[in-house]
């Protein structure tokens, strides 16, 4: 990953997967991809074992945060974008997150927006990006 000191950084985020523009949001802007590991395949079961309460405390999506959290805790300012509501949103999931355990990044979370990443194109997300930076930084460049 680049140097994000002082950047501006677009996180789109689904279940399975998460793209960090950390270079801008210029046309042509080539995301990193951050993929949600795979389910370990596991053969036995004990009585005792607690089942995972929920989705945000599996160790898999644990794994799969951290490694976002990680990917962009250099950048300046962070817009997430992502869609669902309730249990299914992965971005709200991910922003209570890092309000628990990385605080310093949940900080650099300045908006989230709702948006069908799967039904955009990687041009269509960068424009709405684009569109969102200029709404809110009057005269300066996200690029």
């Amino acid at each position: 990953m680049s140097d994000m000191s002082e950047k501006f950084v677009v996180v789109t985020l689904t279940q399975s997967e998460a793209k960090v523009w950390a270079t801008g949001v210029a046309k042509g802007s080539q995301p990193e991809v951050i993929e949600k590991p795979a389910a370990a395949e596991h053969h036995h079961s004990r009585i005792d074992v607690k089942p995972v309460a929920s989705a945000k405390e599996n160790p898999i999506t644990i794994a799969y945060f951290n490694s976002i959290c990680s990917a962009i805790k250099q950048a300046s300012e962070i817009l997430l974008i992502g869609h669902g509501v309730g249990n299914s949103s992965a971005m709200l999931h991910f922003t209570q997150f890092a309000e628990r355990k990385y605080p310093d990044v949940a900080a650099k979370i300045a908006d989230a927006i709702d948006l069908d990443v799967t039904a955009l194109t990687e041009p269509e997300i960068l424009a709405a990006a684009r569109s969102w930076f200029k709404a809110h930084h009057d005269g300066y460049s996200a690029e």
